[in-house]
Formats: C-alpha cells, structure tokens, sequence
C-alpha cells in the first residue's frame, strides 16, 4: 500500500485553493463590498476561519466547476461563530441585511439559524444529519421553500467507528465518548453509540462538554474509570477543539476516533466518514445551479458519495499499537 499523508483527491482540492481562497488575514466577520453585476454569497460558518479553510476551499472548487472564480465573476462575505450556537441568530441576521445572492450555512445549527432569519434568500446547507428529520426540508428529493443541501450522514456512521475502535482496544477495557453539549444531535448520537457499544459487548463512558474548559477533566475522568480509547462524537465544534482533545489523548495513551480525517493528520488514530471536502464541492455546485437561476424548492438534497477510512501509524506507533494487515488493507489514507 502507497504511504499517503494525504489522499490524492484532497491534494487537488487543497493545491487549488491557494489561488481560490480568500485572504487569510482577513477578519472573521469579512465584509467584502457587492459589485454591480457580481452575485454575492454570504457563508453562516459555526467553526473558525483557521478550521474551515480546507472546507470552504473545496466549496470554492465546486463554484469554479461550474464558471464562477471568486474575486472574478462571485463574491462572498463570511460570518464565524468561533463555536458559540448563541451567536449564529445574530450572525445570520446581519448576513440576510446583505444583498446575498445565496446563504451558505454549514453544519445544522447554520441551517436552522438561516432559515429562521429569512424564507426568501436561497440557502445552501451542509448537514451530517438527516435533513428532514430536523425540518430544514419537507422531502430529499422536492425541498420546498427556499433551502436545499448537501448531507453527509456522518451521525449514521457512529456504529461503523465504534467498531473500528474496539478493534484496536483491548476486549475488556471500556471506551470513552466525547459529545458536544450544545449539539442538538448529542442525545441521539449517544444513544446510537452506545446501541452499538451494547452490540460489541464493549463499556461506553460518556461525556457531554460544553467549551475547551470542561475537556480535560472529562478524559481525566474516562482516564479514572479505565477507559481505554476515545470516541469523539460527530460534532463540528470538535474540530476547533482537537488540539486540546489530541494533546491530553497523547498525555494518556489513549487511541482516538473521529468522524473526519483532517483530525487524523492533525495527530488522531483513526476516522471513518463521508469525505467532507467533497461534499462541500457538492455544496458549491448546488450554489453555481441557484446562481445560474434553479430554484432550491426543486433541487433535490445531494447526498455523499466518497468515503475515507484514515489511519495515522505515526500515532499508533506513539501508542505501542499494531495494526493489523486487514485493518490496514480497509484503510483509504494512511499516514507514515
């Protein structure tokens, strides 16, 4: 197998966005002026500028696919939340006074806040959550309204994780769950995990957090009760956190899990998920076809289609873990 510290299709997706991104000193409340003629996009960001580059560089991709280059022939404007759900309203209603074209929002807290500030402005979501389920849409196929997507389901994938995890955790020891508090999928991506826990045979500890404060006591607590591998729940907000998340998992041994594989070259052990920078190409074309004047009531939600299963033996090394040929062999990126 070819070592990789990163997959071919991300290569070109990230090699493209130096020339497509947008300055990187930037303030993370840009407001870029609308030229006449030139549609201006507004994007409703629950992460940071700094996690979400990589993203929002595809996004700019799937744009470009379809004729419209930023700085060119489309415009955007960003708000950032930096993690906090309390200021997405107020974001989102700064970003409806805009004279938008189009209202990116990733992530379900985004979608729901930017259909709450407006029924008119077309807006293009980005969900890991059934979309019907949490009423940003009547149907997958017929939206309705003015809100259409992109979902990748990653909340569907925490079986498939989990069990990924046991295999490099010893049969007796229990595995900690990190959720996100505020995420209003937590509930039901607890009781699924620990649904598949129960399967396994395996212990779930589990821990809700709320902010960068409360995560070390939370692993010092799993670390206490003899947890033996961390699941981090499929959660946006863990992305901003990982660096904490990855130092204090070093400083106990523990192998982690998470739903994307940025974390994985950042340092974690193991992901398994829809690849999200396609996903957020998806979400660009969906924007290109409103542009071009396709209604959003009658896209129908994109779904995933690429999958990545990202190992980093560098970490397993650290870790004194052997990683079996069949594990390997399922890998899709991995990381020497």
């Amino acid at each position: 197998m070819a070592s990789l510290g990163i997959s071919r299709r991300d290569f070109v997706v990230l090699g493209a966005s130096t020339a497509l991104c947008w300055p990187l000193g930037a303030s993370a409340q840009q407001v870029t002026a609308a030229r006449p003629g030139v549609p201006l996009i507004g994007v409703l960001n629950m992460q940071t500028e700094s996690s979400e580059q990589a993203r929002l560089a595809a996004y700019q991709r799937g744009l470009q696919d379809a004729g419209f280059i930023v700085g060119r022939n489309v415009a955007i404007e960003h708000r950032y939340a930096d993690g906090r759900n309390d200021r997405l309203a107020t974001l989102a209603a700064e970003l409806v006074q805009r004279p938008i074209a189009v209202l990116l929002a990733n992530t379900t807290p985004p979608a729901i806040a930017a259909k709450t500030a407006t029924t008119t402005i077309p807006i293009v979501f980005l969900t890991g959550v059934d979309p019907v389920k949490v009423g940003l849409v009547e149907s997958l196929n017929r939206p309705g309204g003015n809100v259409t997507g992109v979902t990748f389901l990653v909340n569907l994938m925490v079986s498939k994780r989990l069990e990924l995890l046991s295999d490099v955790v010893p049969k007796t020891a229990s595995i900690g769950m990190l959720a996100d508090r505020n995420n209003l999928n937590a509930d039901g991506d607890i009781k699924d995990t620990q649904a598949a826990a129960a399967a396994m045979g395996r212990t779930l500890q589990v821990e809700k957090v709320a902010g960068p404060a409360e995560i070390e006591p939370a692993i010092v607590g799993f670390v206490q009760k003899g947890v033996a591998g961390l699941f981090i729940g499929p959660n946006a907000n863990f992305r901003i956190w990982h660096p904490q998340i990855l130092a204090l998992a070093a400083r106990h041994s523990l192998p982690t899990s998470f739903s994307t594989s940025d974390l994985v070259t950042a340092g974690g052990l193991m992901s398994y998920g829809p690849d999200q920078l396609d996903s957020y190409r998806q979400a660009g074309q969906l924007t290109a076809r409103i542009l071009k004047g396709e209604k959003p009531a009658t896209l129908p939600v994109m779904q995933a289609t690429k999958f990545d299963f990202a190992l980093n033996l560098r970490t397993a090394k650290a870790l004194g873990l052997a990683i079996s040929p069949t594990m390997l062999a399922l890998a899709t990126t991995v990381i020497e």
